[in-house]
């Protein structure tokens, strides 16, 4: 739903960070963390670096309110490299900053992981990928720039780990799709050729 909401903005001529703010004006949670990522990765106040392409998701999930900007950049080639993540969350009350800030750090592996390496196969009614040898996950050199903004609003308790799962592949290939002109219906991105549309 994140990537077709890019679509609609684009559609409708307007910027995808002012298309989602209008939807969300009534919703001032979901709005404050999607404010939350947009200034930090200062969209619309500066340009990404050169070569590189924003986009941004925005999501409510296991109790909490989260919103992913990512910048990526995509080769001539299709090679697509993820530079940054800036990733906000308000779980409502936060009593260990620390340990918030690593679950949707960690959150990343498998959020990015499941987009770009990760399939299950079936070979002769089995799944070839029975353990971490054949099913990749993201390694470190692969990972982007992390930036953790924690929103608490208080008044209530959320999940901290797995919401952000669910922002940081849209807002990536949110990016994609302003950096090629194509949306990305399939993954994992391995075996998608990202080129310019």
């Amino acid at each position: 739903l994140e990537t077709f909401i890019d679509q609609l903005a684009k559609e409708a001529g307007k910027d995808p960070l002012e298309f989602r703010r209008k939807m969300m004006a009534n919703h001032p949670k979901h709005l404050a963390v999607l404010n939350a990522v947009a200034d930090k990765i200062g969209w619309g106040k500066t340009q990404a670096p050169a070569g590189q392409f924003r986009g941004i998701a925005q999501h409510m999930g296991y109790g909490s309110y989260v919103a992913a900007a990512a910048e990526v950049s995509v080769s001539d080639r299709g090679r697509l490299k993820v530079h940054r993540l800036v990733m906000a969350t308000d779980c409502g009350h936060v009593v260990n900053p620390d340990q918030v800030t690593a679950q949707v750090e960690g959150s990343v592996a498998y959020g990015l992981g499941a987009l770009i390496h990760q399939e299950c196969t079936v070979k002769n009614g089995r799944i070839v990928e029975e353990n971490f040898d054949t099913y990749p996950m993201m390694m470190m050199e692969d990972f982007p720039r992390i930036e953790t903004v924690l929103a608490p609003s208080g008044g209530f308790w959320g999940g901290v780990g797995e919401p952000t799962i669910c922002v940081a592949a849209p807002a990536v290939l949110n990016a994609i799709y302003a950096a090629t002109g194509k949306p990305v219906f399939t993954h994992p991105l391995k075996n998608v050729k990202l080129q310019k549309a």
